[in-house]
Order: structure tokens, then sequence, then C-alpha cells
């Protein structure tokens, strides 16, 4: 596996970028006018991995960033980790850093006799506005523990002290833990990395296809739905997916989007990345995934909604976050949501490429 502490080579800017075919897949309107377009690529998977609906360039690798949580926590449930289902939930979260998402970090690394110096994850504050205010108004400061990952790396060094391996180093791509997640995240996607880089909070991080992140996600939530009822599935990707849908407030946050979308919609189960991610999967294996090229937020859920709808998925329940007022002296003057990228001549893809 490369390394992905990277040269001057690698960092230099290129003679030539290669951009992707994005087409613009939601629009803010201010008073009727259009005022902005975002740009992307998305695609829907149909249960039986053909594809559903495509948009834009979704064979062009990109980085999944913390959408990639749910298949590292596969990969530690697969090599022994067993926690109950809440503290599994925040291991594949980017949690908004309220107490109950730093105390249950806290809790990963006691339950393994850990302490937070074995933590190897960037400091940040909480990643939620209220948090985040919060924390400051009592004194707060940049930790580990506050910063969004912590919950993942928690389970990390819990996965390496119940196998025996170094907790120290537990972020190098050679360590038995990340040779491990790499093999996990192959076979869930069913391809290989175009690349290899590393997230901002340190792991190594994989260059994918839209279509193999949703691959990823229908297989989970469809092993999920298999085992409802289980009070402790054997299979890692139940284990997971129930753990994200009996608690989607421990994989995000109160007020925040991808939290309420698992609640509004039963037997999903999702997932947000930094630089416009979003991925979906669903109980019969079907799955979306999106990718914004701007990397801005605003535009992720309103693109995901619409290929929701490409699937059959009664979206009125998620009416609140398909679309955004825009705002005018603190009224409603306009509204961001998704463009008809679905109805487009632009949208379909080579069907021999996909």
């Amino acid at each position: 596996m490369p390394s992905p502490v990277f040269s001057a080579a690698h960092t230099a800017a290129p003679d030539k970028l290669a951009l992707p075919q994005h087409i613009p897949l939601a629009a803010a309107l201010r008073d009727g006018l259009l005022e902005s377009v975002h740009y992307g690529s998305g695609i829907a998977l149909a249960a039986d991995g053909s594809v559903a609906a495509a948009a834009g360039d979704p064979l062009t690798p990109f980085y999944p960033r913390s959408a990639l949580k749910p298949l590292q926590a596969v990969a530690m449930v697969r090599a022994g980790l067993e926690l109950p289902a809440d503290l599994l939930a925040l291991a594949a979260a980017s949690h908004s850093g309220a107490a109950v998402h730093r105390d249950g970090a806290l809790r990963i690394l006691e339950l393994h006799g850990l302490a937070t110096t074995d933590l190897e994850n960037s400091t940040d504050l909480p990643y939620g506005t209220t948090e985040r205010e919060d924390w400051l108004r009592n004194g707060g400061r940049a930790t580990r523990i506050t910063q969004n990952c912590s919950g993942k790396h928690a389970a990390m060094a819990a996965t390496c002290a119940i196998n025996g391996w170094p907790v120290q180093g537990y972020l190098d791509p050679s360590h038995p833990l990340q040779q491990l997640v790499a093999r996990t995240v192959i076979d869930l996607t069913g391809e290989e990395p175009a690349g290899v880089s590393t997230d901002g909070c340190g792991t190594p991080l994989f260059a994918l296809t839209l279509q193999g992140m949703a691959r990823a996600f229908g297989r989970i939530a469809q092993a999920a739905a298999r085992h409802d009822g289980d009070l402790d599935p054997t299979n890692a990707e139940a284990a997971v997916g129930l753990a994200m849908q009996q608690h989607p407030h421990m994989v995000a946050g109160e007020g925040r989007d991808v939290t309420e979308l698992m609640r509004l919609l039963p037997g999903a189960v999702a997932k947000d990345g930094f630089e416009g991610v979003q991925l979906v999967g669903l109980a019969d294996g079907s799955a979306v995934a999106v990718k914004i090229s701007d990397g801005g937020d605003r535009a992720r859920m309103p693109a995901t909604v619409r290929l929701l709808e490409a699937l059959g998925v009664d979206t009125e329940p998620l009416g609140e976050i398909a679309t955004a007022p825009v705002l005018g002296g603190g009224h409603q003057v306009g509204l961001l949501l998704a463009t008809d990228f679905l109805n487009t001549t632009q949208s379909t893809p080579d069907n021999e490429a996909l």
C-alpha cells in the first residue's frame, strides 16, 4: 500500500488539471433569479447493483473523506472489536462534539484500558456550532476528544489493543489495522483504490468512485436489514449498519441533516464527508452517492434526495432537508434546490463504462 506521506512532487501544482465532467446538481434562487449553481456528480444503484440513474462523472475517482468511516468501522468489527451499539455508531461518526459524543469516545478508551494520550488524531474544537460555542464559553480548547473523528480513533486504538497490535503508530498505512482497513475497502467497494492520501484527522484515505462507494453502502444497509432484530449480529456490516440506524444522533448530532435523514427514512444508512460528499444505503441494497464539485456543504442533501427519488423512495418526509431557504434581511426570499439533472441529456454517462 503506498504511503500517504507525499513528496514535493505530489504536493506541487500540476501543469494541467484533468477536470471531471460534473454537471449542475443544485441551484440557489433569490427572488426568482438564479444566483448560484453547484456542479457535481451522482449515482443511484438499484438493489441488484445496476445503475438506476447517474449524473455527471460518477466513475472519476474522488476522496470520500469521512464517508469512508462506516467501511473503516466494518474492518474494526471484523478484527474483533465489540462495542455497545451507541459506541459502535460513534466509531463511524463525524460527531458534533456534544457531551454524549465526548463521553462516548472516552468510554471506548476506558473499556480497553486506554487513555486520551493513545489517540493520534488531530486536535479541533467541536464541529457543531452550538456545541462549539458552549465548549468555548466554558473555557474549552481544541482537543483530540472534541475533534469530530475521536470516536473512530478511539475505536482504532481499541482494535489494536484487542489484537495485540501496537497502539502507537496505528495510523501508519503499513500498520496491521490499516492494512485490514485497505482490504475491507476493496472488498466492500469491489474496486482497487485509484490513489491513497491522508485525511484531515490523519488516517489513510482512499480515492474511489461514486459507484464503488454506493455499492459499499448498499451492502451495509442490506446486511442490517437482514439481521434486524438480532441483538448480537455476527456480520460486521450488519453490526455497523444497525448501530448507525439505532443511534443516528451518535453518527452526527442534533440538527445535522445526516441524523435527520436516518430518523426520517427507516432502513437507511447515511454518512456525509467533507468537500461535499454524501452516501446513503437502503435496506434492499440500493444506494446513492453524491460529490459536489466545489466542496461546499449546502448542495449535498438536495442532490441526494433527488437521487433517492430516482430509486422510487417516497421523499416527502425529507422535505425539510431536500431544500434550504435563501434569506434576505432575515426573511426567506428564495430557495436552494436540486436541479432537474436526471432529465438532462448530459446526465447519463456511457452505459458501457458503467
